[in-house]
């Protein structure tokens, strides 16, 4: 157990699985209540159950965060349990891949709802517990693809690119209102994490043959490695603590070059 976060409340949204979950091991890790906030309960409490294992805190919270309503419970039963807010890490996404012109609506919107109305909601109702109770740090989890386009990938893009540039407006807003709340995004590349079986749900094809992310790493990253959640989690640790206190506006890429 280290203590880089020591003491420090942390909100990981969709913390159960993937990248999320690598998230509260590692701040869970540094000395951080990790409260591990998803719609799956079951592998939720799995995790709790994991860091509490491993001498660490660590909470589970239900929680849809397109729901404007459970963001609110959620923030008001952390606040009366702990009156305090130091972390959000707004991780919480889908990925839908399909062509521009085969997407539906309804899947368009539903991605939109999860990975851009989530993060709005959580830097809405987190912000002002932060300023309040002196100040804090919110990660907000975008993707390559947020910084580049990808074919059949436009509405996940789109979403991507929004949590991109709406961190740095939100950052702006909170700076000079000298609210003491820094917000910066994350890029991860290819990491290994269910999101890809959705995302692109063959895989990638290669002369019409499928192949797995380990070959599709091999192919298209510039190191040839497949990054693992907690490749993620230690930029997002950085972020969560006081060595990162001059750092708001910003992205930081983690992903082996692809976006190079």
């Amino acid at each position: 157990m280290g203590d880089r976060v020591a003491g420090k409340v942390t909100l990981i949204t969709g913390g159960a699985s993937g990248i999320g979950r690598g998230c509260a091991h590692r701040l869970a890790d540094e000395g951080a209540v990790a409260i591990i906030a998803d719609i799956q309960d079951e592998l939720g409490r799995d995790v709790v159950a994991e860091i509490e294992a491993g001498g660490g805190a660590a909470e589970y919270r239900h929680l849809d965060v397109t729901s404007e309503e459970e963001w609110m419970a959620v923030v008001a039963a952390l606040m009366d349990r702990h009156e305090r807010l130091d972390v959000l890490v707004n991780n919480a996404g889908i990925g839908i891949g399909a062509s521009i012109v085969e997407m539906s609506l309804a899947d368009w919107q539903r991605q939109q709802a999860v990975n851009l109305d989530g993060v709005f909601l959580g830097m809405k109702h987190c912000i002002p517990p932060m300023r309040d109770t002196g100040g804090g740090s919110i990660i907000n989890m975008s993707s390559v693809a947020g910084l580049r386009g990808y074919a059949s990938l436009a509405g996940y893009c789109a979403t991507k690119g929004g949590v991109h540039l709406v961190s740095k407006a939100v950052a702006m807003e909170c700076a000079q209102n000298r609210w003491n709340v820094r917000v910066n995004s994350v890029h991860p590349g290819i990491i290994e994490t269910p999101i890809w079986d959705t995302v692109v749900p063959e895989s990638v094809r290669v002369d019409g043959v499928a192949i797995d992310l380990e070959e599709r790493a091999a192919l298209g990253v510039p190191t040839g490695v497949l990054g693992q959640p907690n490749d993620v989690a230690n930029g997002v640790l950085f972020l969560a603590g006081d060595e990162s206190s001059y750092i708001t506006g910003t992205e930081l890429v983690i992903d082996a070059g692809v976006s190079i």
